[in-house]
């Protein structure tokens, strides 16, 4: 990969990086260091990572130091602001919703979520950045799918 291209990596994947990490920890200091550092490790592998490959090699890097973190630092992703539906005021916006449901989901799926419906990955691709198989991946959509219209389902018969 050359100097241009790497640049051209960061234009085209830097805000996607950064809004993976920051749906799935949601905090903005912990989710630009794992983008600093994903970005580093790039740039420490530059002369054997070809462009065509950078953006899964990117996500897969984010993926695995964003589970790190959260191991070393015992994060439990959530807690400390997670919301229910029924402790918020009425007056939502969808995004509000689907945020409220996506975070009442277990990491794995949220993860999964987020990389398939937010960023547009195949089955496969996730796999890879996850390290599971593709069953498990399409299994953990469909049940996070799941999740997510029993939710949303139980707010329009609220609303």
């Amino acid at each position: 990969m050359t100097l241009k291209e790497y640049n051209t990596c960061v234009d085209l994947y830097a805000d996607g990086l950064y809004r993976f990490v920051l749906k799935s920890i949601r905090d903005k200091g912990t989710s630009q260091d794992i983008i600093q550092d994903t970005y580093l490790k790039l740039w420490q592998l530059i002369d054997e990572v070809e462009f065509k490959t950078a953006k899964p090699y990117l996500y897969k890097i984010a993926y695995n130091s964003m589970i790190d973190t959260i191991r070393k630092n015992k994060i439990s992703v959530g807690d400390e602001t997670e919301e229910t539906y029924e402790t918020k005021n009425f007056n939502w916006e969808l995004k509000d919703i689907i945020d409220i449901a996506v975070n009442n989901l277990s990491d794995i799926q949220r993860h999964m979520i987020l990389l398939r419906d937010y960023e547009g990955y195949s089955y496969k691709e996730i796999s890879d950045i996850t390290k599971t198989s593709e069953a498990q991946v399409k299994i953990n959509i469909f049940r996070a799918r799941q999740k997510l219209r029993e939710v949303i389902g139980k707010l329009e018969n609220v609303i």
